[in-house]
């Protein structure tokens, strides 16, 4: 019984901390929609290079609510796909906290968080090429409006305040329930044993810390930064399993977003990345 409350509360005190950020992010999205002048939307939406830039730098810092922020946007149509995936990329979910508690060196943090930025923006500027190839005649457009319609939140009757206030509690409490499922099989699997076990093989684990990243739940981050320092992780397993983290932001993209090849594109390109990543850092160092 105190496992289960004390998993109760670090799921609580986690979703509490992603409220400011949802909120401001539906706010934002909800100005657009229908406060914002027309050049200030094309402004948004034909950012070009500069989005994945952006997104690669911003998502470095250690904020668990910018993947989810920025996976709000993507649905939205205010970003590209390439930023949305340089902060996929870059994010550092908690392993910064993590690294500077473990007193890891600083030209450690300093590599790592620079390899996750120059990834992060490399692979999303050559998303935005692909996309821009592909589908040149099409004009991307802001969709917030339907998102409202699939939710059925009736944002059209209130003021914008309302209407991100309502977005907010529906993404939170979806998260929430999803969160304390994965933090209760975390716990029961014993994330640490799992890593530990699979860093015998030194190639498959690459491929196997990028699929453990993916999970939406800090306890990703937080093993594979630990366990690198203690040794028990090579370098490539490290940058496999910390590039995939993209921390709350995949559960809120296959959330918000109701296009299902595009969501496993993106899961894919994310794991696709994040493994070529690992074993480039293998091979490198």
């Amino acid at each position: 019984m105190d496992l289960f409350l004390d998993i109760l509360l670090d799921t609580t005190t986690d979703t509490v901390k992603l409220i400011p950020f949802l909120f401001l992010t539906y706010l934002a999205m909800e100005y657009l929609e229908n406060k914002a002048g027309e050049k200030t939307v094309d402004m948004l939406l034909n950012a070009g290079k500069k989005g994945p830039v952006i997104g690669g730098i911003l998502g470095v810092f250690p904020q668990c609510g910018f993947s989810a922020a920025a996976a709000n946007l993507y649905s939205g149509g205010v970003i590209t796909v390439g930023t949305l995936l340089a902060v996929f990329l870059s994010t550092s979910d908690e392993m910064l906290p993590i690294l500077i508690s473990e007193r890891a060196k600083a030209e450690t943090v300093v590599i790592i968080l620079g390899a996750k930025i120059v990834v992060g923006v490399a692979a999303g500027i050559l998303a935005d090429m692909v996309v821009r190839i592909v589908g040149s005649s099409k004009k991307r457009e802001l969709h917030i409006h339907e998102m409202c319609e699939r939710e059925h939140c009736h944002c059209e009757e209130g003021s914008i305040l309302r209407s991100a206030f309502s977005h907010s509690i529906e993404i939170i409490g979806f998260i929430f329930l999803i969160s304390l499922l994965l933090n209760i099989a975390v716990e029961f699997i014993g994330m640490e044993e799992l890593v530990s076990t699979v860093s015998r093989y030194p190639v498959f684990s690459i491929f196997v810390a990028g699929l453990i990243g993916l999970i939406p739940n800090c306890a990703a981050s937080v093993t594979i930064t630990k366990l690198y320092l203690e040794g028990v992780l090579s370098v490539g397993c490290m940058f496999a399993g910390l590039l995939a983290c993209a921390g709350i932001g995949l559960l809120v993209l296959f959330r918000t977003n109701r296009d299902w090849k595009k969501n496993a594109m993106i899961l894919a390109s994310l794991y696709g990345v994040s493994v070529a990543g690992g074993i480039i850092a293998q091979i490198l160092f």
